[in-house]
């Protein structure tokens, strides 16, 4: 089963919670904490493969999960951190959340990672608590949830070259002839139900044997398509990834202009820079047509396309064949060679291009929200680290309650909260946990 997209929920494992614990030795009257750190929960990455082609086979789960650390336990061992969980999808996944407001990855190498939820720090043992002041801590800290999110994966297959057209116009077949792609042939509209990729070799054409490149045959469009029509426009997104397209007409057809102003619309409508991408024009099934016929599709065609070369071919006869390949790939050693001289600009000028840091916040809280009941206030704190605080630890123990009044003074929440009049009996809210407050 062909699948190009697909919505996930993905969890990463939970750090394991740290070890309370203290010694208890023949002849060691004073045994002191000794409470392990909690093993790291597993991360969630996803990795480009290039032996996949659907993402049909994450399909069978709405959700994946990730291990959780091991506990840290006494004699200060520490808990086992846990595997991650490397999930692979085909080279070409654009990685979304799932509103598809924010864009998230996009997986265009072959082996390229990423982590897209990270798993849960360990909690510290007692062990790390013990000072001068405090020699026998009774408290440890809870390891720290996983990261969850709900994300949207969509397929872009990664070709060189994308052969649009019509339904039946002949796709499938050309493909056929010049690659090693086997997809379905039959003369009725939509046979083609899923894109099909394949590898031209130019050895079989007379070029070299290193000179190949990836093509696709894309489900054919019909007008309407880029609104949601017939079945092309379930895989338009396929053709943005392609450095050129080979346009094919059918050269049977009673208005070949008609038929390349639609194919042309509908690329423009579903995105511009589709539109302008760079095409070679195609009229197929020359071997149905006599010279005088041919001669007068040709001029129709030119008058639209305002190319000096169309190229007649017949798939049936493979006359026309060659000369289509070559400029195919001469037109895309032209692109290549021009990406390639950007990518060297933009390695040149590196150094100019900012670094993005957003997990270095400089907003280290917010009063997101202040609720007023009946019988107090509630202040709603939001900010990276004390939210971690106040998940890795346990309020309804005098150590750990003690631990957060210690960071909310110290990152200033406490005066925050007072400015906006907090009095005795308000509450202070951080992650789903209340606090108290207290002058």
């Amino acid at each position: 089963m062909f699948c190009d997209e697909l919505k996930l929920k993905i969890i990463a494992g939970n750090g394991g919670n740290g070890g309370l614990s203290f010694r208890r030795e023949k002849f060691v009257p004073r045994g002191g904490p000794d409470g392990g750190d909690g093993g790291r929960g597993g991360n969630i990455i996803f990795r480009a493969n290039p032996n996949l082609n659907t993402l049909s086979h994450l399909a069978n789960r709405k959700m994946y999960k990730a291990e959780s650390g091991g506990n840290g336990r006494g004699n200060n061992m520490t808990g086992k951190n846990a595997e991650d969980l490397i999930l692979d999808v085909p080279q070409g996944t654009v990685i979304y959340t799932a509103d598809k407001k924010q864009l998230l990855a996009d997986l265009n190498k072959i082996d390229e990672q990423v982590i897209l939820a990270k798993g849960g720090k360990g909690g510290l043992g007692n062990l790390r608590f013990a000072s001068s002041t405090n020699q026998a801590p009774k408290f440890a800290e809870n390891g720290e949830p996983g990261e969850d999110k709900e994300i949207l994966l969509e397929l872009k297959l990664v070709a060189d070259v994308g052969f649009i057209g019509l339904p039946s116009v002949g796709k499938s077949t050309l493909i056929s002839i010049v690659s090693n792609a086997r997809p379905k042939i039959a003369a009725y509209h939509f046979t083609t139900l899923t894109p099909n990729l394949g590898v031209v070799n130019m050895a079989q054409f007379g070029g070299s044997v290193s000179e190949s490149f990836v093509v696709a045959d894309i489900p054919g469009l019909i007008e309407g398509a880029s609104e949601g029509k017939g079945l092309g426009h379930k895989f338009l997104r396929h053709v943005s990834r392609t450095k050129l397209l080979v346009h094919i007409i059918d050269g049977t057809s009673e208005d070949p202009r008609k038929d390349y102003k639609t194919i042309n619309a509908e690329l423009k409508l579903f995105d511009k820079k589709l539109y302008k991408l760079k095409q070679i024009t195609v009229l197929n099934k020359i071997d149905m047509l006599s010279i005088e016929k041919l001669d007068e599709k040709l001029r129709e065609i030119k008058k639209i396309t305002k190319k000096v070369n169309i190229f007649p071919l017949s798939c049936m006869t493979k006359n026309g064949l060659k000369p289509l390949m070559f400029e195919i790939f001469k037109g895309l050693g032209t692109l290549r060679a021009k990406e390639k001289k950007e990518i060297q600009k933009i390695a040149r000028t590196k150094s100019n291009i900012p670094i993005l840091q957003p997990h270095l916040e400089k907003v280290k809280f917010v009063i997101s929200r202040i609720e007023k009941t009946p019988e107090n206030t509630i202040f709603h704190i939001n900010g990276k680290r004390i939210e971690q605080l106040a998940s890795m630890t346990d309020i309804h123990n005098p150590e750990g309650l003690e631990r957060i009044y210690h960071f909310l003074g110290r990152m200033g929440i406490q005066k925050a909260v007072e400015r906006q009049g907090a009095t005795f009996g308000d509450n202070i809210a951080i992650k789903g946990k209340i606090i108290p407050y207290r002058k």
